[in-house]
């Protein structure tokens, strides 16, 4: 690291010669130092000529260029680099300059960025034209403050929204998919935690019965896409690539000490009356997929044939606390609507 060495407060710094090979002008001096004789202090400029009418306790030095070499700069230069703090002296009390990090104006980025990786690993939503964070953030960094506004008018899987909410940017986020609103806000909350969620508002939602039914009559997909995000969940990678094999969206949760993740299944019923071959369809998946909870999400309530199968599928017994879970659990948006989450 070119700059490894730190002041006592934190600033980065680096050591260069002050010696030059060729004289110019004022360059042929005695560099004056002094320290006190007791302790272990380091050469200290004099340049009061302080040598001159020496205190008690304290040694003077009179210090040349290395051999063959001449001063760079003149002795009042030096005088200023002293008492701007800018001097730092050798044990042999040779004068070094100190120049900051943090007042270098450094090698102006390009605009051929060839340092920031593709998304990868966690930070992957499978989003088609999903960017890193690390270069949303350079973006973002250099071209606002904390406090400023961040418009993406084509937010996606919200890459910009994120890295803008951490750099504590204002933000605003706009796109036509519920799909992508429900990413926008999964990101969030696993970024930041749940209490995120009262940090901003989403303009377009359905906010009633009314709104839920005309979506689901509009764009069922769409619909399915608000409902899962009701119960915290994304849509599943077979619902998106259209074969579905009765799997609208997962929710992972763990429970026990294995790391093994376990899994809610879930299935959206837009429009469509629902029956208990619904239901009968969920057990199966359950059993396909070995999840240890189904939820069947709906616009109509359900019947008694549909409760009573969902009753048969008995329980889930989480090993770490004396409560069971419904196996196959039924919740109508209206439910969701006013608060009802996932037992």
């Amino acid at each position: 690291m070119e700059y490894r060495h730190v002041t006592v407060d934190g600033r980065r710094y680096k050591e260069t010669d002050l010696t030059a090979a060729r004289p110019g002008g004022d360059v042929e001096y005695e560099w004056h130092v002094k320290r006190p004789v007791e302790g272990k202090h380091r050469w200290e400029a004099d340049f009061d000529d302080e040598y001159k009418k020496p205190k008690p306790g304290w040694e003077y030095k009179a210090v040349l260029p290395y051999a063959g070499r001449y001063w760079a700069y003149s002795k009042d230069n030096l005088v200023m680099f002293a008492k701007a703090g800018q001097l730092i002296h050798r044990s042999t009390g040779m004068p070094r300059l100190m120049q900051f990090a943090d007042d270098m104006p450094g090698i102006p980025l390009q605009d051929d960025w060839d340092d920031v990786d593709r998304t990868g690993g966690n930070e992957d939503l499978g989003y088609p034209t999903q960017k890193p964070e690390a270069l949303l953030e350079r973006i973002i960094n250099a071209s606002s403050n904390e406090g400023d506004v961040v418009l993406d008018p084509f937010c996606g899987c919200g890459t910009a929204i994120a890295v803008a909410h951490r750099l504590k940017r204002r933000w605003t986020g706009i796109d036509i998919t519920h799909l992508a609103v429900n990413l926008i806000k999964n990101r969030l909350r696993d970024h930041f935690g749940a209490a995120v969620d009262t940090s901003y508002d989403v303009i377009g939602e359905p906010a009633s019965l009314d709104d839920a039914a005309e979506l689901a009559t509009q764009d069922p997909y769409q619909f399915q896409s608000w409902a899962l995000g009701l119960v915290g969940a994304r849509i599943a990678n077979e619902a998106r690539k259209g074969a579905d094999r009765g799997i609208d969206g997962r929710l992972y949760f763990h429970d026990d000490k294995s790391g093994k993740s376990k899994q809610i299944i879930l299935s959206i019923k837009a429009g469509e009356h629902v029956n208990v071959a619904h239901v009968r369809d969920l057990r199966g998946v359950l059993d396909r997929e070995k999840a240890e909870i189904g939820v069947l999400i709906s616009m109509e309530p359900p019947s008694k044939p549909m409760v009573k199968e969902a009753a048969e599928a008995g329980f889930y017994k989480s090993p770490h606390v004396d409560i069971v879970f419904p196996r196959i659990q039924i919740l109508t948006i209206a439910q969701l609507l006013m608060g009802h989450q996932i037992a």
